[in-house]
């Protein structure tokens, strides 16, 4: 998945900011297939189920129908049309996500050789709180950092100082 490029910071960050937030006691089920972050979380002691690669936007049975305790989504949510449906159909009480922040001197991810690895949305941290907010959700926590490169240029100077991942740990607001 990763060949060369382990995000061995994003992996770093986001380990730190789950364990501050949820317990090794917790169900999680992850959006996502099983992927390298999957171990990470099973050898840091979470018990961790994986949504299986149905289409989020079209089917959201597997949130319906699970009985987690936290749903976990890292870089999930710029790849669907309709993050509000998904986060609306979660049944959990808790929440842990992440996205890619929105590079103003970079264009949209689009991979040209695979359809699903393609970024619909790049949010600006005010838009995934609104999102997260509108869908039923209360941010407890959040955490921004970046992602700097060893290649020379303008693009990768900018990167040492604007932040390129968000994460934020969520409650469901009581109806």
């Amino acid at each position: 998945m990763y060949e060369s490029h382990f995000p061995h910071k994003r992996y770093k960050n986001t380990i730190e900011f789950l364990e501050q937030h949820v317990t090794k006691a917790s169900n999680i089920l992850d959006l996502g297939v099983v992927n390298p972050f999957t171990k990470v979380m099973e050898d840091h002691g979470f018990k961790v189920t994986n949504t299986t690669g149905e289409d989020l936007d079209l089917d959201t049975s597997a949130l319906t129908q699970s009985n987690a305790d936290v749903v976990t989504a890292f870089e999930i949510f710029e790849h669907l049309l309709s993050p509000f449906t998904v986060l609306k159909a979660i049944k959990a009480d808790k929440l842990v996500a992440s996205v890619p922040l929105k590079l103003w001197f970079a264009e949209a991810y689009r991979s040209k050789t695979d359809m699903r690895d393609r970024h619909y949305h790049e949010f600006e941290d005010w838009q995934f709180d609104w999102l997260l907010e509108k869908a039923g959700w209360e941010i407890k926590a959040r955490h921004k950092w970046t992602n700097p490169t060893n290649k020379i240029g303008i693009r990768p100077i900018l990167r040492r100082f604007t932040p390129r991942y968000y994460i934020v740990y969520a409650e469901r607001i009581s109806k």
